[in-house]
């Protein structure tokens, strides 16, 4: 017989998924009232109507069946997340805690940060999403491909499923991550100058760290790491097909080799899901001839040169990569701004709060 506490826990967890849910899907008035929605969306449902061009190509789209369940994962995973460059950035801001900010349990240092993003975007659909509440998003939004649900659902700790839920969000819905301890220091809409043709941008990352010294391995796994704890997409896009897809794979092989436990993993956090993992897709991305005009025999790579010592955006393909004071303003190191320089969007309060988990 459930006890009356286990009772409430429940009642918690189908309220705030229905909750989520209803969010997710915006009406049309709510989207036409806002101002922000002349850049960014607030659900791809609400788009404006194609024109006769786009339904015949939307129409063919349609049409075309699923890729089999044998087919390879990335397939699958762009047949069901499809990325439209032209789309607007979904309005949406994304964060994960133990508990909701309703909730009593909710600490008192982190209501500050959460409550900076709605105050700084008003019009943007703002979401804490509980630990409780993560599995059942999960497969909601996975359950066309369900070997990406079961290495979610076999992580062995919160912090490995805190990293996933980032890219699994991103890629589904698009919008912005942050972390739960950061700081909102400028609307998201200001993040870009005015002259950039937000059609031309499906993604947006701050660089984490530059250390231009000797030993600088001693302290970070890349020379240029990409911040992790703040990213902006439209959904679908390629990066974020790429670390869903080498997650999900690494997470299985772990599984299946009988050494996805904690203590038994033969990747660290940082290499499985965290920033190493995650500027290495960064990279992948932009070294990729798919979609880079890369020319054949060329010994031409993007790498840590193109990004060190950064002060201002970088526009590469479809990405804007932002310099160390975007997100990181104050750090009094590697060239970072404090925050009230104009490059400063975001202030990270790198609480470190996964490290006072007592499962790790």
């Amino acid at each position: 017989m459930l006890s009356f506490r286990k009772a409430l826990i429940i009642a918690a967890v189908l309220i705030t998924l229905i909750l989520f849910l209803r969010s997710s899907h915006p009406s049309s008035a709510a989207v036409a009232s806002s101002p922000e929605t002349v850049a960014y969306d607030i659900s791809q449902e609400t788009k404006e109507r194609p024109s006769d061009q786009d339904a015949n190509y939307l129409q063919q789209t349609l049409k075309k069946p699923p890729p089999p369940s044998t087919a390879p994962l990335r397939e699958r995973l762009r047949y069901h997340f499809s990325y439209n460059l032209d789309a607007k950035f979904p309005a949406y801001i994304w964060q994960t805690w133990k508990y909701t900010p309703a909730s009593l349990w909710f600490s008192q240092d982190l209501r500050g940060p959460e409550a900076s993003w709605t105050e700084m975007n008003p019009k943007f659909v703002h979401q804490v999403i509980p630990d409780e509440t993560l599995h059942h998003l999960i497969k909601y939004l996975y359950g066309s491909i369900p070997e990406v649900f079961e290495a979610f659902d076999s992580l062995p700790l919160p912090v490995l499923k805190a990293d996933f839920f980032r890219y699994l969000i991103l890629l589904a819905r698009g919008g912005v991550y942050s972390d739960i301890d950061t700081s909102a220091l400028k609307p998201v809409v200001d993040w870009l100058p005015d002259g950039l043709d937000l059609s031309t941008i499906g993604f947006i990352v701050g660089i984490e760290a530059d250390p231009d010294r000797p030993d600088w391995h001693d302290w970070y796994s890349r020379r240029i790491q990409f911040c992790q704890w703040t990213i902006q997409a439209k959904s679908g896009h390629p990066i974020l097909i790429d670390i869903v897809s080498y997650i999900t794979e690494e997470a299985l092989r772990m599984k299946k080799a009988g050494i996805l436990k904690k203590g038994k993993m033969d990747k660290t956090i940082v290499e499985f899901t965290g920033p190493a993992a995650w500027t290495d897709a960064v990279f992948r991305y932009f070294n990729d001839p798919e979609y880079f005009n890369i020319e054949p025999g060329s010994t031409r790579n993007i790498t840590y040169e193109d990004f060190t010592n950064q002060v201002d955006y970088q526009k590469v393909g479809d990405v804007v990569v932002l310099p160390i004071t975007s997100f990181s303003p104050g750090v009094q190191q590697m060239g970072a701004q404090d925050v009230n320089n104009p490059m400063a969007f975001v202030k990270h309060d790198f609480e470190g709060t996964w490290k006072t988990d007592p499962s790790l």
